[in-house]
């Protein structure tokens, strides 16, 4: 039996066009204590927040993290991103109306990947069953240079979204000494963003150098709080700066996507002064239009005044003469020029391994 279709009436800027939903009753996400939201209250959700959302998210290649059922788990501590799988390339099908540009990976492989200029590209990734976006932090007129500088406060166990809000105001006061406006918002899980709008002059290496600049500068301040330590052996019970989110081809959920988690939670561009009263869990896909109605975009001017990452730096230049080099790359990048060795401390042989941290052949 076919499933059961509507059709939607979505308006561009170019004109309207009509994208057939397939099982809109279908629920998407459960909610507690509630009627789950289905996939047309979704598709609604999106063109009403379209706006902020492709100034955030739109003009740059995306990776869409789709499910095929929904969030089906009802716990509410479920892994997020169970279940779901990555779409980079546009796949077979693809309506004209939903754009792409070429890239290349850090395997050095290029390919096309979906970038979304318009709402009805966004109401289509939805009947495509998208849940997360995840924009890369350049654009696709220049997809080899960011046009954001992203730092990704992680919380380690034990800590949460407290602890975020502290290593997150040490953060912004390190960014600004460095002559740059950080912007911040939810991650829509324990986390917190932040992001500073930049000139594209630099390529992804050289912007992941000026996050180390900037971490390793909080870790000297609050060392008992944050920690740059790759090795989650090493973390402890404090937050993670996430530098390698700056490399190329690594992404996090956008501004005011879903996630993949029980209750439909949203990752939100906030205000510095909500920060010590945020509640990650009031920011929903029911509960985001409102806002935006109330009090506006807070990233409304993100991209008005680019900074430069000149001090940032400057301050990797001085801590590598210090000694303090390179970090860990993930693991799926291949080796990279000055990389420590790609093993847990705690099982490392030193003699195992050369100065360059490559392993020594018997």
């Amino acid at each position: 039996m076919a499933s059961e279709r509507v059709t939607l009436t979505v308006t561009d800027a170019d004109g309207d066009r009509e994208i057939s939903l397939s099982s809109p009753n279908k629920v998407v996400w459960p909610v507690e204590g509630g009627d789950g939201i289905t996939k047309a209250e979704y598709a609604d959700y999106v063109q009403q927040v379209s706006t902020p959302f492709l100034a955030a998210n739109g003009h740059r290649p995306v990776s869409l993290e789709r499910f095929r059922d929904g969030i089906a788990s009802s716990d509410p501590d479920a892994a997020p991103g169970a279940g779901g799988f990555f779409s980079k390339n546009p796949p077979k099908g693809t309506p004209d109306f939903v754009d792409a540009v070429d890239v290349t990976y850090n395997s050095g492989r290029s390919h096309p990947q979906i970038v979304l200029n318009r709402t009805s590209a966004i109401v289509w990734a939805v009947q495509m069953n998208t849940i997360v976006f995840h924009p890369w932090a350049s654009l696709a007129s220049n997809t080899d240079n960011p046009v954001e500088l992203r730092i990704d406060l992680d919380p380690q166990p034990g800590t949460g979204i407290a602890e975020a809000i502290v290593a997150a105001h040490g953060l912004r006061e390190v960014l600004q000494e460095a002559g740059l406006e950080p912007f911040i918002k939810t991650s829509g899980n324990r986390g917190l963003h932040v992001f500073c709008p930049i000139v594209p002059e630099w390529e992804f290496l050289t912007v992941r150098h000026a996050v180390i600049a900037a971490g390793r500068e909080l870790e000297r301040r609050i060392p008992e709080k944050v920690t740059m330590s790759w090795w989650k052996e090493e973390r402890g019970e404090r937050i993670f700066v996430d530098f390698n989110q700056a490399n190329r081809d690594r992404t996090m959920a956008g501004a005011y996507s879903p996630r993949a988690k029980v209750g439909a939670p949203v990752s939100t561009p906030i205000h510095w002064d909500e920060l010590d009263d945020v509640d990650p869990t009031r920011f929903t896909v029911r509960t985001i239009p409102g806002r935006l109605a109330e009090i506006g975009d807070p990233w409304a001017d993100l991209q008005a005044s680019p900074g430069r990452i000149d001090t940032l730096l400057e301050w990797w230049e001085r801590d590598v003469s210090n000694g303090l080099g390179e970090l860990s790359f993930p693991p799926e990048f291949p080796k990279m020029p000055g990389e420590p060795p790609r093993v847990q401390p705690s099982k490392k042989v030193a003699a195992n391994w050369d100065a360059e941290g490559n392993p020594v052949e018997d």
